[in-house]
């Protein structure tokens, strides 16, 4: 039995969380997993992002700004295709408003 020789106050078997694990010193401690992490997603489109490490928010937040975002404009909140759809929309619809006020120029002519 796994019970013996660890402290009462513990549970006797390993669940998901945690393990049992024999010490250099010969006593069974027991060892709690920590909680799974998840990738970082795109606020658009929700796929993961790339560069960003998948680390707990308490991890992250000790790490420097250089490992949690990439070089680029909504760098570590929007991945690449996201920014770059963005821009060109943003062009379009500019270049809408031009066709539209040469429109009305020469509807004026």
């Amino acid at each position: 039995d796994l019970s013996s020789g660890i402290n009462a106050e513990w549970p006797l078997r390993p669940g998901n969380k945690t393990r049992i694990n024999k010490t250099p010193g010969g006593k069974l401690v027991i060892l709690y997993a920590k909680k799974k992490t998840q990738i970082s997603k795109c606020g658009d489109c929700k796929e993961g992002l790339r560069g960003i490490p998948a680390v707990r928010p308490y991890k992250l937040s000790g790490l420097s700004k250089r490992v949690k975002t990439v070089s680029r404009i909504y760098g570590g909140t929007k991945c690449s295709r996201c920014v770059r759809s963005r821009i060109i929309r943003a062009f379009l619809i500019e270049e809408q408003k031009i066709v539209a006020r040469v429109l009305k120029a020469q509807a004026k002519k």
